[in-house]
C-alpha cells in the first residue's frame, strides 16, 4: 500500500508561481503512474495532471497546458506539480493520487488519495 501526503500549497497573487510536492511512503513507487487533481468549493473534483511510473508520459488538462508541469523524481518518492501564471480560477484543494485505471483522467480511476494542500490565488 503506498501512502501520499502533498505539500507546497499556500496564498499566491494572479500570475505567480507555486511548486507542489506528492510525496510517497511505501514500496514500489516507482511502478505507479501518479496523478494531480483539484476541487473547488461546490464543484466537482478534476483532473489537472498525471505522469507514467518512469515520467516519460505526461498528460495535463486543457485548461493548465503551457503553465503547469508534471514530474516526478523517483529516488526520492516524490511527485511535483509546477504551477506558474497562476490564475484566481486555479483557487481549490490540489490531492494527489496513485492511478489504478491506466490513462485515466476519472478521480474513480485512482486511489491512495491524499490529504490534499490548499492553493489559493488572489486577483
Amino acid at each position: 500500500q503506498v501512502q501520499l501526503v502533498e505539500s507546497g500549497g499556500g496564498l499566491v497573487q494572479a500570475g505567480g508561481s507555486l511548486r507542489l510536492s506528492c510525496s510517497a511512503s511505501g514500496r514500489f513507487f516507482s511502478n505507479y503512474a501518479i496523478g494531480w487533481f483539484r476541487q473547488a468549493p461546490g464543484k466537482e473534483r478534476e483532473f489537472v495532471a498525471a505522469i507514467g511510473y518512469s515520467g516519460r508520459s505526461t498528460y495535463r488538462s486543457e485548461s493548465v497546458k503551457g503553465r503547469f508541469t508534471i514530474s516526478r523524481d523517483n529516488a526520492k518518492n516524490t511527485v511535483y506539480l509546477q504551477m506558474n501564471r497562476l490564475k484566481p480560477e486555479d483557487t481549490a484543494v490540489y490531492y494527489c493520487a496513485r492511478q489504478r485505471v491506466g490513462a485515466s483522467q476519472a478521480p474513480a480511476g485512482y486511489d491512495s488519495w491524499g490529504q490534499g494542500t490548499q492553493v489559493t490565488v488572489s486577483s
